[in-house]
């Protein structure tokens, strides 16, 4: 396999394993509520849903190891803790959500089958898949993400330029807050420290080339992938404003989404979108489920029997909390998210820049910090009380949920300054 193909098939099938249910159902609402000021919060989406992402898998390309190695500098238990946590709320929410989606949008509308039937014969065919581990990157590269792709790049080509009519005001009080927030939802940041051991593991299995080549290939496969993923959010949040005026403001994710392919490829658009449903969001199942087995896999001594049991349990977790429907599935990420995300955008960001800026101190007193000043954003959606609302009140930006934000910043430069950093 010549050089650019090789880019081009890592890179298809690294934007095939983001390319889920989050990335589908979350840009076009977005777009739908912010109506004229939809390029400002796209800026914000971008940020955490491709920006965050694309640095990860640049971590990883610059690590080339496990997950493990974004947090070995504040401690190998913290790293380990951290990796479960990561891994354990893969499995849990969006693992499942997107058999949610496939079922709401793909079979509900077509099929009178319950929901555990739908995630049941899902699930048992990301086992199948999975379980050919050296074929999942040229099944994904090569012959799912060109398809979709097709029909999607079809529904914003045709809404972009088909329709012309008045658009409704924003609702949205803070464009690129919502949209940065919004982005957690794509769990896109989460996927770029899953998929990137996914694709180092299997550079390795396919490749004997020497560190700085596969890292100039992780590197580049990346950025195609990534490029990818800007192109379908900027144009589903675009497509998303330009007809907010067409569809009643209480509508549902699904609902939208449906509403867009019917109205800029008619009723055979619908059809069309139940495929790229299913597909993007098994794409994502897949590259998840990999993901995970390798971890653990890796952990026990390269067990295949580890392998082989962490793909069962994962998908019999996907086939119980797939039943859910997609808005509760995404309800009861939020609080979450909003304790997790912090810490893997803390850790992305001190595992890309230069190695003397990132000591060990730096690491341990940025991730501690970010942990304790993202407790008030996680508790903010578990419960209600005064004294959370005054210290929320105080801490700058924390009535945005991005309370840690400057205290990890200050924290970050007085550290460095007080110890003066090595040379690289």
């Amino acid at each position: 396999m010549n050089k650019t193909k090789e880019i081009f098939v890592f890179g298809f099938a690294i934007f095939a394993g983001f390319f889920g249910a989050g990335n589908l159902i979350l840009p076009p609402l977005l777009g739908f509520n912010s109506g004229p000021d939809w390029w400002i919060v796209a800026l914000g989406f971008l940020a955490s849903a491709t920006v965050i992402p694309l640095l990860a898998l640049i971590a990883h390309a610059r690590l080339q190891g496990t997950m493990l190695d974004f947090g070995n500098k504040v401690s190998p238990m913290f790293s380990l803790v951290f990796c479960l946590f990561v891994y354990v709320i893969a499995i849990a929410l969006p693992f499942p959500r997107t058999a949610a989606v496939t079922h709401e949008m793909s079979i509900a509308p077509y099929f009178g089958i319950p929901s555990l039937l739908t995630s049941s014969i899902y699930f048992f065919l990301v086992f199948l898949f999975a379980i050919n581990r050296g074929k999942v990157i040229s099944l994904l590269g090569k012959y799912l993400t060109p398809f979709i792709g097709i029909i999607v790049l079809a529904i914003i080509f045709i809404g972009i330029f088909s329709t012309s009519g008045a658009v409704n005001p924003s609702i949205i009080e803070t464009p690129v807050v919502n949209g940065f927030l919004e982005g957690y939802q794509t769990y896109d940041a989460i996927g770029g420290l899953v998929m990137g051991g996914v694709v180092v593991i299997s550079i390795n299995i396919k490749s004997s080339e020497n560190f700085g080549d596969k890292k100039k290939l992780i590197a580049k496969s990346s950025g195609v992938a990534m490029f990818g993923l800007l192109l379908i959010y900027v144009g589903l949040i675009a497509v998303g404003a330009k007809y907010n005026a067409e569809f009643p403001a209480d509508i549902s994710r699904s609902e939208l989404l449906s509403g867009l392919a019917n109205s800029t490829l008619g009723s055979i658009g619908e059809s069309f979108l139940s495929v790229l449903v299913a597909l993007a969001c098994f794409t994502t199942a897949v590259g998840i489920v990999v993901g995970t087995a390798d971890f653990f896999k890796g952990i026990f001594n390269e067990s295949k029997k580890v392998y082989l049991i962490t793909l069962v349990l994962s998908c019999l977790i996907g086939v119980i909390v797939g039943q859910m429907n997609v808005k509760y599935i995404i309800d009861i990420a939020l609080p979450v998210l909003m304790f997790i995300y912090p810490l893997v955008i803390v850790l992305v960001f001190l595992n890309v820049i230069s190695k003397k800026w990132a000591s060990k101190l730096v690491f341990r007193a940025v991730v501690l910090v970010t942990f304790v000043f993202s407790i008030p954003d996680f508790l903010g959606f578990l419960m209600t009380a005064d004294w959370l609302t005054d210290l929320k009140n105080f801490l700058p930006l924390a009535n945005r949920n991005l309370g840690w934000v400057l205290p990890v910043l200050v924290t970050f430069i007085l550290i460095n300054l007080l110890a003066k950093p090595k040379p690289d």
